[in-house]
């Protein structure tokens, strides 16, 4: 299983402020109660993204189409023809990340248990449409698709202050009834995060077992086999910490690839051995990799950051 993203770039690089700005300001359904506060009108922090609503009267919110779906297809393009000039190897597939709809509609802070789940029925039935879109427009076989889920996971753990009762269900809800709707014969992967806005983690974690009982719910009702999950680790400070990792021998996912986000560019090659020694304690087979994307990490360009995550991961690969 090998699968190359085309590292979301542009207006993506700010995650889902590319659906904030992309689909909830510009929906004739939506008001914008409060710009940020940020002096430099880009928000720092969660606290600082402008605050949105639905507006009074409206029941029902409509997309035509997403943009990110836009951004795929043409990105696929551009891979296909690295990948025919022998670029990018043949056995590579193209991969599209895709926010779960709580971390896709964070903005709906005014009033989120009134309009949440009018702006989630409305991106739902957008969703299923465009993986259809995307499904018809990339061979099966060349494509990957991961969901990303970073403000799920900070609901669950009960640290959005804006939110309401009902987190778990606003998981479990759409792991049910969107991913069943993408082709067996596409991969697909579940990445569980704590978030990097403005910088990792938005929350530390206790341990791992909101994502052990998250990566299980996932594996047992998404209706199609999912061919990987990522789940974030802790901080270096913990790399030793039996009581972080000891939650993964509860991990039940049969043959689902585990990859654990337990490479930190603070500490390098030494601390990924400290972690890969503790959680070896607790799960046998996994995967190592970066806690959260390459997008906010040091290095010359994404090519060097590539380069040094190789080298780290090498110190740990048989």
């Amino acid at each position: 299983m090998f699968a190359l993203p085309d590292g979301e770039t542009g207006p993506r690089t700010a995650w889902v402020s590319y659906e904030r700005e992309g689909l909830a300001r510009t929906n004739p359904g939506v008001e914008v109660v409060k710009e940020t506060e940020s002096p430099t009108g880009r928000p720092r922090h969660a606290y600082e993204t402008p605050i949105f609503a639905v507006k009074e009267g409206v029941t029902e919110l409509h997309w035509d189409t997403w943009p990110r779906i836009d951004d795929a297809i043409a990105s696929y393009a551009e891979f296909a023809r690295l990948r025919d000039e022998g670029v990018i190897p043949s056995n590579v597939r193209f991969q599209v990340g895709l926010p779960f709809p709580s971390s896709a509609l964070n903005a709906f802070k005014d009033d989120f248990g009134r309009d949440y789940p009018i702006a989630e029925r409305g991106f739902e039935e957008l969703v299923g449409r465009e993986l259809a879109r995307l499904t018809d427009a990339i061979p099966h076989e060349d494509l990957a698709i991961q969901w990303d889920l970073a403000y799920e996971v900070q609901d669950i753990e009960g640290v959005l202050a804006w939110t309401s009762d009902g987190a778990w269900e606003r998981y479990t809800g759409p792991v049910s009834r969107l991913t069943p709707q993408i082709p067996e014969d596409v991969l697909v992967g579940y990445h569980l995060c704590y978030g990097t806005f403005p910088e990792w983690p938005m929350y530390e974690a206790q341990d791992y077992s909101v994502l052990v009982r998250m990566a299980n719910h996932a594996v047992a009702s998404s209706g199609r086999p999912v061919d990987w999950l990522h789940m974030a680790g802790p901080r270096y400070l913990r790399s030793e910490d039996d009581r972080f990792f000891r939650p993964l021998t509860e991990l039940d996912v049969g043959e689902t690839r585990v990859f654990l986000g337990i490479v930190l560019p603070l500490d390098g090659i030494p601390g990924l051995k400290r972690r890969h020694a503790t959680a070896s304690k607790y799960l046998d087979d996994f995967g190592v990799a970066m806690y959260c994307g390459f997008g906010r990490q040091p290095g010359a360009d994404g090519l060097q950051t590539m380069r040094d995550h190789r080298d780290t991961i090498r110190s740990v690969s048989g």
